[in-house]
């Protein structure tokens, strides 16, 4: 947010929610999805809330997690995607974790910021 506020920019917020979850979880019924994405639109309002932030444009979609952040940077036009990421277990260095795929897709600045 200091970053935001040094540059007067505009700050936008996503949430994917993982398909394979959502899948197990609401095995496709229509009215748990809707509940279960509403908990995820709820959970980034505590979010912009927690952090103060009055105009903030949201989306939640489901999917995979990196193509998910890659599409809302693309649909937001963001000139920078700042995202959270735990510290790698032997299988992200493997597989490659969301956020390394971010950083190497994303046609804009990735900044990842850890606990």
């Amino acid at each position: 947010m200091a970053l935001a506020n040094c540059f007067g920019a505009k700050v936008a917020i996503a949430y994917v929610v993982p398909e394979t979850p959502l899948m197990l979880q609401a095995q496709w019924s229509v009215l748990s999805v809707r509940a279960i994405m509403e908990a995820a639109r709820i959970k980034l309002m505590k979010v912009a809330r927690d952090h103060c932030v009055e105009d903030v444009e949201q989306i939640v979609r489901s999917g995979t997690i990196y193509t998910g952040l890659i599409e809302a940077g693309e649909m937001f036009e963001a000139d920078l995607i700042v995202l959270s990421s735990h510290r790698p277990n032997m299988k992200d260095y493997l597989l490659g974790a969301n956020a390394s795929r971010v950083v190497r897709y994303a046609k804009c600045s990735v900044m990842v910021v850890r606990d």
